[in-house]
C-alpha cells in the first residue's frame, strides 16, 4: 500500500508538473517577500497557485486552469467575483469621489442596514478588518467594565493578532488572556467563576473557524451569556465569517443577545472593511458630541468603495430573506457529504453549518478542537492536492466556502473530486488513522 508520505509527494509532483508557471512566480516573488508571500494562510507546498482571473463562482490561474473557487476568499467572497450590482455600486463611488475625509451616505445606509439585521446591534463603527473590529471590542469591554482580563478558547482565530492556534501567537497583542476549552460547558464555567470580577469580557466564535469549523452547542453559547452577566463581563460575539449563516447569523439563529458583536468579511461586498456595534449604551463611549467620549480613528473606516459595495451587498443582493435560502440549501450540501461519506464507509465528515465546512477525517462531528486527531491533520495536505487537481480550489486546512454564484454543476464537481479520492485512498485514510 503507497504510505501517505509517497502519496502526498506523488500529488505534489504532478501539481509541480502542471503549474510551472505559478511555481516560477512563486519563486519570482521571493526576491520582495518573505517566501515569496505577504499572507500566511495563502502558503501551501510546494507552492500556491497564482490567479488571474475570477469570473461567478470560478478562478483561472496563471497556467490557464480553471477552478471552482471553494476558497471563497475565506467566506468574504460570498459574492463571487463578478457580481454586477456590487460593480456597479463600486463605479458609481468612484465617480462621485474616493478619498472624501467627510462623512457620506454610504455609510449611514450601511450602519443602518447592520443595526436592523442583527438584535444586538442597536448602534456600529466601521473599522478596516475582522481583526481591528475585534481589536476595538475588547478594548471598548475593557474601558467599560474597567477590567483587563480577557476569556477565549484554545484554537479560536480573532484577526492577525488575536489567534490561538496551537497555543499563544508570538504577534499576540499582549492583552491578559485566560484560554477555555471551546464547547467544554463546566471547565468555562469554573474558569469564569475563578476569574470573577477580574474579567472584562468572553470572546467567541459562535462556529470556531480557523480550528475546524466546530459549531458551539446551543448550552454553551447559553451558559456564556448567563456566566459573563452574573460577573458583569461583556459577551462578545465574532460573527466576522458567521454573520452569513441565516438571516442574522448565529445570534440570530439561536436567539442569544451578546453585549457586542463584531462582523467583516461578506459585509463589504468582496473589499475590505469591518464593523463592531451593541448597545446605544456601550457605544454611546463613542459620542464626539459628549465630552470624555472615546476617539475611535481610522482613515479608511468609511472609505467609498467598501460603504457603496457594503449597501449593495447587505441592503440588495443578500437580504434577510436570501440569506435563509442560501443557508438551507448550503446545509443540504453539506448534509449531503455526510451521506455520502457514511455510504462509503469511509471516516471522513463535513463539519460546520450551511455554507461555512470544513472535511474532516474522523466518523462523526468534531466537537472541540483536541478532537482533531493527529491523523487527520496529516491527511489534510493530500485532500487539498488532489482536490486542486481536480479542478476544485479549497483551503489548505480542509475548509469549502459556498458562494452566491454556485449552483449545482459546482457542488456537484466538488462532490465527484471527493468521491475520486475517496476511491483511491480509502485503504490509506484507514491506514493512517489507525496509527
Amino acid at each position: 500500500m503507497e504510505s501517505l508520505n509517497l502519496a502526498i509527494e506523488n500529488a505534489r509532483s504532478r501539481y509541480a508538473s502542471q503549474n510551472p508557471l505559478s511555481q516560477a512566480a512563486d519563486k519570482s516573488a521571493e526576491r520582495y517577500f518573505p517566501g515569496g508571500n505577504t499572507r500566511t494562510v495563502l502558503h501551501y507546498d510546494p507552492f500556491p497557485l497564482t490567479m488571474v482571473g475570477g469570473d461567478g463562482a470560478e478562478l483561472t490561474d496563471l497556467d490557464g486552469h480553471r477552478y471552482v473557487d471553494f476558497v471563497g476568499e475565506y467566506s468574504a467572497g460570498l459574492f463571487g467575483h463578478s457580481n454586477d450590482v456590487i460593480k456597479s455600486a463600486i463605479h458609481k463611488a468612484l465617480d462621485s469621489g474616493v478619498a472624501m475625509g467627510a462623512p457620506t451616505p454610504y455609510e449611514r445606509e450601511l450602519g443602518s442596514l447592520l443595526c436592523e439585521r442583527f438584535p444586538s446591534i442597536e448602534m456600529v463603527r466601521f473599522c478596516n478588518s475582522g481583526t481591528e473590529a475585534n481589536l476595538m471590542a475588547l478594548t471598548t469591554a475593557r474601558v467599560e467594565t474597567g477590567r483587563n482580563k480577557l476569556l477565549a478558547f484554545n484554537d479560536a482565530y480573532h484577526g492577525g493578532v488575536i489567534k490561538f492556534l496551537g497555543g499563544r501567537c508570538a504577534l499576540n497583542m499582549p492583552f491578559d488572556f485566560v484560554l477555555a476549552d471551546y464547547n467544554d460547558i463546566d471547565g468555562t464555567a469554573e474558569l469564569i467563576n475563578q476569574v470573577g470580577e477580574e474579567l472584562a469580557a468572553v470572546i467567541i466564535e459562535p462556529v470556531l473557524g480557523a480550528g475546524g469549523n466546530i459549531k458551539a452547542d446551543r448550552s454553551f453559547l447559553e451558559m456564556l451569556r448567563q456566566m459573563t452577566k452574573e460577573v458583569g463581563a461583556l459577551l462578545i460575539f465574532d460573527e466576522v465569517k458567521t454573520a452569513r449563516l441565516g438571516a442574522a447569523g448565529i445570534q440570530g439563529m439561536l436567539g442569544i443577545t451578546p453585549d457586542i458583536t463584531t462582523l467583516g468579511k461578506f459585509i463589504g461586498g468582496g473589499l475590505p472593511t469591518g464593523a463592531f456595534g451593541g448597545s446605544a449604551e456601550v457605544m454611546g463611549q463613542f459620542n464626539p458630541k459628549t465630552s470624555g467620549a472615546l476617539a475611535h480613528a481610522g482613515t479608511f473606516n468609511n472609505n467609498v468603495c467598501s460603504m457603496a459595495a457594503g449597501c449593495a451587498a447587505v441592503g440588495e443582493i443578500y437580504t434577510p430573506q436570501r440569506a435563509k435560502e442560501f443557508f438551507d440549501w448550503s446545509e443540504a450540501f453539506r448534509l449531503s457529504l455526510n451521506e455520502m461519506f457514511a455510504a462509503k464507509a469511509v471516516p471522513m465528515y463535513a463539519n460546520g453549518l450551511g455554507s461555512i465546512v470544513a472535511i474532516h477525517f474522523s466518523s462523526g462531528p468534531t466537537k472541540r478542537p483536541s478532537d482533531i486527531s493527529t491523523g487527520c491533520r496529516s491527511l489534510r495536505p493530500l485532500l487539498h492536492m488532489e482536490l486542486l487537481l481536480d479542478g476544485v480550489l479549497v483551503c489548505g486546512r480542509g475548509d469549502l466556502f459556498l458562494s452566491l454564484p454556485m449552483d449545482e454543476t459546482h457542488l456537484s464537481k466538488a462532490r465527484l473530486a471527493l468521491e475520486k479520492f475517496i476511491d483511491r485512498y480509502k485503504p490509506l485514510i484507514g491506514q493512517v488513522l489507525q496509527h
